[in-house]
Order: structure tokens, then C-alpha cells, then sequence
């Protein structure tokens, strides 16, 4: 695995220099053979349990924990960083792209704020679940590598098995980060950032002066965009959508209190820390706005030296954001519906039908692809939604169930499978059900002969989710 150094000539204090933890007994849970290919990540398999545990480094690319601020529940921390991560470095794919590798639970580092700096093994495997079940729905993610189990205690309510996640992503660039240089007042290393950022993830972008980081922002805005409303199409709920978990990529990054809606419900709650409700299933949209508008305040002073003359020209953009997600959200329910063209009553037909699948609980994946598979006489739809059914037919074609099928997934990653498994390795180590599982998980737009004991929806009003840390 050849790693190269990567944001240590941002800024200083950016990226610090700093080594994982050793653990006392490391041993290799999970490896994806899939990620290790398409990386040509090629760590034997004896030393693959040291590597990412961090016990062994293998390279003379010193790890760093990097930096960021955050917007945490709407409330600013200037100073937050990877209290519990190191990035061993980057490695480039078969087109030279690089990709961060980042252990998670790897010790204490200086951004820890007298944290452990440790994983225990529940949050570990959600993580591995979670970021592989997304990314085969089609979801933007950052993935797992590994997880490796450290042989050790980790200290929570009540005390577990610990364990380190190895993390691959396009970039750990959050809008923490620019957060973090403008709290400092660091103009070169702002611009440093954003340029490193234009050129891993909108090479597109040639333009100069503030028009180049007014086109990076326009661009960060589309992906969160499409971002949510992916998650939105296929029932996630990020549940903790703070400025320091927005990567300027557009992928899902920290599982940490995420969930799946079951029965329909823009008010979905299921994180034990989101009181009132700021990151409900409903409400990802806005959120995601006021990140953009928090990366845009951290970017004024690349547009220009006068706040008043750079609030005008980063304000349209910003402005712009309700009118594009509301198209691609249009889009988002033609395509799960099949519709055939557009029409003015579109939204009241998709209206009516959210209304019934909040009144009569029905179940969001299961009730989209029942629709979907009506269309072929494979499945029935629901009574209560016949007479609605009648209109909706009548604006179908010839071409709408492979477009809905493509849209629609038969099987996600449901919450009490997934609390099952992690119980049985909390209580374990390990868990009998997880390789089917996650072999299931892959196929979610295809019928499966083992899909109908993972497609069952449970009750989940009293279902809550915790933090990882």
C-alpha cells in the first residue's frame, strides 16, 4: 500500500502529525476485498490486523489528525478535529485519483478534548453496514475497508468490545474545515483548501479570481443536493447533519445515530440527541442548505475584501439552493413513481400518496416496490391505496417499471436486523447472520430467494439511535 502525505501544506495546525494508539490484541473482523481491489490495496494478510489497527505502519508517511470546525445541533465549536481518527495517508486508484484512508478509533489526538480516542465495536460494524448498504442503493458514501477488533475495553454505558474502523474517501474536505481556516483568519490556507478541493472534486472548474470559488460553492451546492436527495429517495436519515459531518464532495460520511425510515413520516426522528427534531427525515433538505450557507460565510474572504460586495455575489447561490433541490426532488418522485413526462397535478399526486402512507403506516420500501411490481402482476397494492392507484395508472407507460425498478430498492438495511447483528457482536465478538446479510445487502434493486426475512418492517416509534463516540 503506497501512501502519500496529503493537506499537511494547507495550513498549520491543519493536519498534526500524530501516531494511532497501539492496541493490545488486535484481530481482523471485516476486510473488503472490493475496496482492496479497486485501490490495489495489496497489505498481506498477516499484517492486515496490525496495519489497521495502527499497531504497524508501513509507511514513511507520518498520520495526521486534521482539523475542523462545526456547526454541532446549530451551536459553533471553533475547535473540534479528529479526536478519535488518524489519516495514514492517501493512495491513488487505476486513474491517479487519490483516496484518504483514515483509521477511526485509532487513540487520543490532539483535537480529542480529553476523549478516549477509542471505537467500540457496535458503532465499528454499524459503520461497515451502513457505508456498504449505501453505496450498492446508489447513495454518494465514503466506504470501509476494515474493521479490526483491538482486544481491549472500550469505557461507555455500559463497557463493550473496542474496535478500529478504516475509513476510504474521495477526501475528508468537510465545510468544518474551511470553518476552521476562516475562524483563524487564514486566507492563504482558505485558498489552499478550496484549490486542493476544486482540483480532487470539480476539475471542471477553470475560472480565476472569486468567479473560481464562486463556481466551487455553486458546485458543493449541487452535490449536497443530489446528496439528500438520494437518502431522501431511498428512507435515511443521517441524524446528526452537523457542519463537521458535510464533506464538499457530497458524500455520506460518520454513521454515528443514522437510521432507516420504516413507516412514512417526514417527522422521523430516531437519534437520542435530536430532541427537537433538527435532523428529522423531513427537514435534511433545509439543513443542508444552511451547511452551504455556512461554507459560502467561511469563503467570503476568496470573493472579495469587501463583506458587503462578497455577501452579494455568494447570495444568489445560496438563494438558488430551495428552487434546485425543489426540481431535483420533483425528479426524485417522477422517477419512483414512473411518470410519463410532467404534468401541473403531478404534485398533488404525489402528495395524495404520502399523505396515505403517513395515515395508514405503511411501510416506505416495501410500499414503493409493491407499486413498482403491480405493474408486472407480481404484487398487490395495498387497498387503501387502489383508488389512488387508479389515477397514478394513467400517468404510466411502457417504460415506467424499469424506471421505477432502478429507483426503488426491494431490501435496505433495516434497524433490528442491524441492532440483532450488533448485539451478537457486542455480546460475541462476532455474528453468524452478518456475511449473508451483507451479501444480500448488494443486490437491493433484485429479487433475492433469502429477501423476505430481511424485508419485514417493524414497529420502530420507540427506536432511538445513539452517537458513536
Amino acid at each position: 500500500m503506497k501512501l502519500v502525505s496529503r493537506y499537511t501544506d494547507i495550513a498549520e495546525q491543519f493536519a498534526i502529525a500524530d501516531k494511532p494508539s497501539p492496541v493490545g490484541e488486535p484481530s481482523l473482523l471485516l476486510f473488503n476485498d472490493a475496496v482492496a481491489k479497486q485501490l490495489s490495496i495489496d497489505v498481506a494478510s498477516e499484517q492486515q490486523a496490525g496495519v489497521f489497527s495502527g499497531n504497524q505502519l508501513i509507511s514513511n508517511i507520518a498520520p495526521v489528525a486534521l482539523g475542523y470546525s462545526g456547526h454541532q445541533f446549530g451551536h459553533f465549536s471553533p475547535r473540534l478535529g479528529d479526536g478519535r481518527a488518524h489519516l495514514l495517508g492517501a493512495v491513488a486508484d487505476q486513474q491517479g485519483l487519490l483516496w484518504d484512508i483514515q483509521l477511526k478509533g485509532s487513540g487520543a489526538t490532539p483535537f480529542s478534548r480529553g476523549g478516549d480516542g477509542r471505537c467500540a465495536i457496535g458503532p465499528a460494524i454499524r459503520e461497515y453496514i451502513m457505508s456498504e448498504a449505501m453505496h450498492a442503493l446508489g447513495v454518494p458514501t465514503t466506504r470501509c475497508l476494515a474493521v479490526v477488533a483491538t482486544g481491549e475495553t472500550v469505557y461507555r454505558q455500559p463497557p463493550q468490545r473496542g474496535a478500529i474502523v478504516t475509513r476510504v474517501a474521495s477526501s475528508h474536505i468537510r465545510v468544518g474545515s474551511f470553518q476552521y481556516l476562516a475562524t483563524q483568519g487564514d486566507v492563504a490556507g482558505l485558498k489552499a483548501l478550496a484549490d486542493l478541493a476544486i482540483e480532487r472534486h470539480y476539475p471542471h472548474i477553470q475560472a480565476t479570481g472569486s468567479e473560481r470559488y464562486l463556481a466551487f460553492l455553486s458546485n458543493v451546492i449541487e452535490k449536497q443536493i443530489e446528496l439528500v436527495v438520494s437518502w431522501m429517495r431511498v428512507g435515511f436519515i443521517h441524524g446528526v447533519m452537523n457542519t463537521d459531518n458535510t464533506l464538499i464532495s457530497g458524500e455520506t460520511i460518520d454513521y454515528g445515530p443514522c437510521a432507516m425510515m420504516n413507516h412514512f413520516d417526514f417527522e422521523t426522528v430516531f437519534s437520542s440527541i435530536d430532541r427537537q427534531g433538527r435532523y428529522a427525515f423531513g427537514n435534511q433538505p433545509n439543513i443542508a442548505n444552511w451547511n452551504c450557507a455556512r461554507l459560502a460565510e467561511s469563503l467570503m474572504p476568496l470573493i472579495s475584501e469587501d463583506d458587503e460586495q462578497a455577501i452579494a455575489l455568494l447570495n444568489p447561490l445560496i438563494n438558488s439552493f430551495a428552487e434546485q433541490f425543489n426540481y431535483a426532488f420533483t425528479q426524485m418522485w417522477a422517477e419512483k413513481l414512473g411518470l410519463d413526462g410532467n404534468q401541473d397535478s403531478d404534485s398533488e399526486l404525489v402528495a395524495q400518496l404520502l399523505a396515505l402512507l403517513k395515515d395508514q403506516k405503511l411501510d416506505y420500501t416495501n410500499t414503493f416496490d409493491a407499486i413498482t411490481e403491480s405493474l408486472q402482476g407480481n404484487a398487490e397494492i395495498p387497498t387503501t391505496l387502489i383508488p389512488w392507484s387508479k389515477l397514478w395508472l394513467q400517468r404510466t407507460n411502457s417504460k415506467s417499471y424499469e424506471i421505477m425498478r432502478k429507483n426503488n430498492p426491494k431490501l435496505i438495511p433495516r434497524n433490528h436486523i442491524i441492532e440483532n447483528i450488533l448485539n451478537d457482536f457486542v455480546q460475541s465478538g462476532q455474528s453468524a447472520t452478518l456475511s449473508e446479510y451483507l451479501k444480500a445487502l448488494q443486490q437491493p434493486y433484485q429479487e433475492q430467494a433469502i429477501k423476505t426475512r430481511y424485508t419485514e418492517a417493524k414497529d420502530d416509534a420507540h427506536y432511538k439511535t445513539f452517537c458513536g463516540t
